[in-house]
């Protein structure tokens, strides 16, 4: 079998355990030719191997610039010279805001998850078999690589840790592992760096009555939902605007003191009950709950065409547009109780900087500059650097500024989104975050896996 030469991760196409890879983007085969012609020759001139190289800044940066040269616009602000001298990627990707990142996972190392693990791993190494080569593959997507992806390999200062849906022993993560996880952070000197959600299937009996227990035993930062349904069946999920469900939760989660709803919206298929149209009602009824609707209501793209573009009417069914179409019809406008986050989102968007443009800029425009919050749906695609990266180095145009009114993603724009919006909504002190995460020397790292691999 022919060697499948290796990319840099945002050329890569990759699953999590959501959903299959989209459809390749326009040029796609075009930038990954135009990157694989030139990797070897500067792997060899800076002293890495071909996988090293793509795993690197420098890959970064070739593969940013290959997808921008399909376009007329540009789209990343990344210089020649970031793909080989060392100071001009750190000049390009450098930054000194603090990143929160409020979407990440892992899978509990327990009997019932090892085949969910390995669907995942098979999945990802069909796509991207020389993924991360370098440093290891990964297996079993466990709290081990957690710790690596989004600490050790990132400069994430907090993340969320949640978990998808599920009352079977193949759930990755429950309640109580998500609360483990963060009190044995917490207890080994990394305290305020991980927050946890609860999941709660709102349509299953005696969830809803236990949310005053979750909050004693589980100290949940926010409520994670899928309307979908616990096993994501078209026709069996739910709507937080019904009475007898959505409603309920809702009341439920005031009544415990814990207002903060982090709604799975986007990137399921077009399954009804996935659309984010009942977020603008709940929203405009309850504005004492802070509404975070993951993925923004965003779907993978089934062709290589572009599917998001601006809000128009005649497009309000599409990805995002729902969204913003759920907002207008229920007057909740900007700056309201409904927020944004961009877990898989972003990256889904990477080689697609046109939509990604779009993206952003009706997000920002519709929900306002404090209501984007950053995700990244760690740790499906590796270490959350590149995408860190990646978003610093991005730029909505000026002609679409001009044409759509999108604003100009500024430093101080960039910051609220990586961290600034997150630590309001999470109650996080993002200076006291900021300093702590640049003081640590990850020490606690080797006794929380040393701890781990001894307590179920």
């Amino acid at each position: 079998m022919a060697r499948v030469p290796p990319l840099p991760v945002v050329l890569q196409r990759r699953h999590t355990d959501e959903f299959a890879a989209g459809a390749e983007a326009r040029g796609d085969r075009a930038a990954a030719s135009a990157v694989v012609g030139r990797g070897e020759r500067d792997a060899r001139r800076i002293g890495l191997t071909l996988e090293g190289y793509w795993a690197s800044r420098h890959g970064t940066a070739a593969g940013l610039r290959a997808i921008d040269a399909r376009f007329e616009e540009r789209f990343y602000e990344v210089p020649e010279a970031a793909t080989l001298e060392a100071d001009a990627a750190r000049r390009t990707f450098d930054g000194d805001q603090v990143v929160i990142d409020v979407q990440t996972h892992f899978i509990a190392d327990r009997p019932g998850t090892r085949a969910t693990a390995g669907q995942i791993h098979r999945l990802y190494t069909d796509l991207a078999p020389l993924w991360w080569r370098r440093l290891g593959e990964a297996r079993k997507y466990d709290f081990a690589e957690y710790l690596r992806c989004v600490f050790l390999e990132s400069e994430t200062a907090v993340a969320v840790l949640t978990s998808g849906p599920g009352t079977g022993p193949e759930r990755m993560l429950f309640n109580r592992e998500m609360a483990g996880a963060r009190a044995l952070l917490d207890r080994l000197a990394a305290g305020g760096r991980l927050l946890n959600h609860a999941v709660i299937h709102a349509d299953h009996p005696g969830e809803i009555d236990a949310m005053e227990d979750e909050v004693t035993r589980h100290r949940p930062a926010g409520w994670k939902c899928y309307t979908i349904g616990a096993r994501r069946d078209a026709g069996r999920g739910w709507w937080l605007d019904d009475e007898a469900t959505g409603v309920r939760f809702i009341e439920r989660a005031i009544e415990v003191g814990v207002p903060l709803i982090c709604a799975h919206k986007g990137i399921i298929a077009l399954v009804d009950n996935g659309s984010p149209r009942d977020i603008g009602p709940v929203a405009k009824a309850f504005p004492q709950v802070d509404f975070l609707v993951y993925h923004s209501g965003w779907e993978i793209p089934l062709g290589p065409g572009p599917e998001e573009g601006p809000y128009t009417e005649e497009t309000g069914d599409v990805g995002v547009n729902r969204l913003l179409r759920s907002l207008r019809a229920s007057g909740v406008g900007r700056g309201a109780n409904v927020y944004a986050e961009l877990g898989s989102t972003w990256f889904g968007l990477i080689r697609r900087p046109d939509e990604a443009a779009h993206v952003l800029g009706k997000l920002l425009l519709e929900l306002g500059p404090d209501n984007v919050l950053w995700g990244t749906d760690a740790i499906w695609y590796g270490p959350s650097q590149v995408a860190i990266d990646a978003f610093r180095a991005f730029q909505i145009p000026l002609s679409y500024r001009q044409e759509f009114g999108y604003p100009e993603l500024t430093p101080d724009l960039k910051a609220r989104i990586l961290g600034r919006n997150a630590a309001r909504v999470y109650g996080i002190d993002l200076e006291e975050a900021g300093r702590r995460a640049a003081a640590d020397d990850l020490a606690w790292v080797k006794a929380a896996l040393s701890e781990s691999a001894r307590t179920p």
